[in-house]
């Protein structure tokens, strides 16, 4: 038996208990939880799938109602995914297929006769559901018949413009909500379960079309999931990008973090339509789901930074962290990130609770209200302070080309109201 020397004993005992983390295995745990959550959303929307074929083949207020529950339960795990956004350009060609919005609703179906059609948009009323013969673009379509190929190809946005969201999540949301006509009032959208009801019971007509557009939306949402949930599997497009080059990654991952916490999140998504007092600017404006929006938009930057997430069925996938890197550069600043994080949640946990104790978000929104300018703005605020954060790391972590998007409601307010 060899025994070691004095001075190796010495280095051994001066070794560090635990290897470095390498950013490698940072970049595993980032593209594991990526695979999770766009296998979570898939799982949940196939749920929504059996929820909508309920409904179609049986409407009745219980199927319609629990139609609505497998979409906000679907919402969960996607929002948490958003935070792999802007530093990933994979995600970002394809985000817009089923997360687009705001939307021009009278695209698909009906709306209410003091529908404020935009005079940029010349489908914002072309109600698809009601014709099945159509012309975009100076060409005449067969719309006969509602395909996921149709939506796809055809509606989703026609002619270029940016509010003819024909797919997604919010599209069939829509279908399920119809239009929220309460303002800043409490209330959602009251579409009635006999808008899928056949025969001479139908209500907005033309309901075996609508049940048609919902079935197809359903179908496309689905296949659009699977490819981003193979895109992060072992060997996808995706996962392998973003480990082809570490700094790369690193940096995509701080990206996605510090632009949707500020530019979109706390900007575009909070700031703007409070500033505008616009319902219309919620997330999930017909349903008034915005407030789990919000908050599990948050819950995925934290995610992300801790690698930890939470999956659907309870088993939480985990493993070295952004946080633990640079924890091994600054563990204050890794401290300071981490409380940053923890209050950003607790902000947004208060706008979650106070809406489902009953002030929806859409009250929050409205002019001269405090209490739902303070909840927003405190959310906000922290949103915005974690970025600043978020800037500290890149620099300890001596990363380029972090750019985080910003948004005119916070960097140039004078602009929105031009």
């Amino acid at each position: 038996m060899k025994f070691a020397t004095a001075t190796a004993l010495g280095l051994l005992l001066a070794a560090p208990a635990f290897a470095a983390t390498e950013k490698s295995q940072v970049l595993d745990t980032y593209a594991d939880i990526a695979e999770a959550g766009y296998t979570d959303s898939l799982t949940t929307a196939k749920a929504l799938r059996e929820a909508v074929d309920a409904l179609i083949a049986e409407p009745s207020e219980e199927t319609l109602q629990a139609a609505r529950e497998a979409w906000v339960a679907a919402r969960v795990p996607y929002q948490q995914t958003e935070a792999y956004r802007f530093g990933n350009p994979i995600v970002d060609d394809w985000e817009g297929k089923v997360n687009a919005w705001p939307l021009d609703e009278g695209l698909m179906d009906y709306v209410s006769d003091d529908y404020m059609v935009s005079a940029e948009n010349d489908y914002a009323d072309l109600n698809v559901i009601a014709n099945p013969q159509i012309t975009i673009g100076g060409q005449e379509i067969d719309a006969s018949e509602i395909t996921p190929e149709l939506i796809a190809d055809t509606l989703d946005m026609a002619d270029g413009i940016e509010t003819n969201v024909a797919r997604g999540y919010h599209a069939i949301e829509f279908l399920l909500w119809g239009q929220d006509l309460n303002g800043t009032d409490a209330g959602a959208g009251e579409r009635p379960y006999t808008d899928y009801v056949t025969g001479d019971d139908c209500t907005g007509g033309n309901c075996d079309r609508r049940a048609s557009y919902l079935d197809a939306a359903t179908d496309l949402l689905i296949s659009d999931l699977e490819e981003m949930a193979e895109a992060w599997g072992e060997g996808g497009a995706a996962r392998e990008a973003v480990m082809a080059d570490e700094d790369a990654g690193i940096t995509a991952m701080l990206t996605g973090m510090g632009s949707l916490s500020y530019g979109e999140q706390a900007g575009e998504r909070m700031r703007l339509g409070l500033m505008l007092n616009d319902p219309e600017e919620e997330h999930d404006c017909f349903s008034d789901n915005t407030h789990n929006s919000h908050f599990y938009d948050g819950k995925g930057i934290q995610n992300v930074y801790l690698g930890e997430y939470t999956r659907v069925d309870g088993s939480v996938v985990e493993g070295p962290s952004l946080s633990d890197l640079v924890a091994e550069t600054d563990e204050s600043l890794d401290a300071e990130m981490t409380s940053k994080l923890e209050t950003t949640m607790e902000r947004l946990g208060a706008i979650k609770s106070a809406a489902e104790d009953g002030f929806a978000y859409d009250q929050m929104l409205g002019f001269g209200d405090e209490r739902g300018e303070e909840l927003i703005m405190g959310a906000v605020d922290a949103l915005i302070d974690q970025t600043r954060t978020i800037e500290r790391v890149v620099g300890a972590l001596d990363l380029e080309n972090v750019e985080i998007e910003g948004s005119d409601s916070l960097d140039d307010p004078n602009a929105v109201f031009q």
